[in-house]
């Protein structure tokens, strides 16, 4: 594995002690590990493929929608910087998890609106969050959320040319929008 483009950390393990991971689907992963690498309390994160039935799968698959995989971003955190409400309401806020199969002109179940919590605790956290995003989106008129919340489903790294690719193509694609509430975290 190599290294991250924009912080120069290891996009594989040992990472430090007392790291958390999570990964979250939102549409297209360029931008949403650009918003998550932004964050701080982030220490590493890494676009791959999540939630499917292929293992090892490569983009071309995952984009004939056969795999069953979403494309993610993983999130290693350290816990005493962000907190995990934190991270979900920068996804919350950052896409329409209303949307199922896609996101804006991304269209395809590789785009589903997923959290893919590595706890129990994370699981239920998210749960708790999705109900109270619900709520708001009612209160702007939007519709019922589709996002999915999976725990213990494999991470597989995505290709080397998929990782950081905004800050390796400043002027790359990202759909990244979200529907205009704000999480009170």
């Amino acid at each position: 594995m190599g290294k991250h483009f924009v912080n120069g950390r290891s996009l594989s393990p040992p990472w430090p002690e007392g790291l958390e991971e999570i990964s979250f689907a939102m549409g297209c992963f360029w931008g949403a590990e650009r918003l998550f690498w932004s964050l701080d309390g982030v220490y590493v994160t890494m676009v791959g493929y999540q939630g499917g039935n292929t293992a090892n799968p490569d983009y071309e698959q995952v984009c004939t929608g056969d795999t069953g995989h979403a494309e993610v971003v993983r999130v290693m955190f350290d816990l005493k910087q962000i907190t995990v409400d934190e991270l979900l309401a920068a996804f919350w806020e950052n896409h329409d998890p209303t949307q199922g199969n896609r996101q804006g002109n991304d269209i395809g179940s590789q785009y589903r609106s997923v959290i893919f919590a590595h706890t129990d605790k994370q699981a239920e956290q998210a749960r708790r969050s999705l109900q109270q995003v619900q709520n708001l989106l009612l209160e702007k008129g939007l519709g019922k959320i589709t996002t999915e919340i999976i725990t213990g489903a494999q991470f597989w790294l995505a290709e080397d040319e998929h990782q950081q690719y905004l800050a390796k193509n400043p002027g790359g694609y990202c759909g990244l929008s979200g529907t205009g509430i704000v999480c009170g975290v």
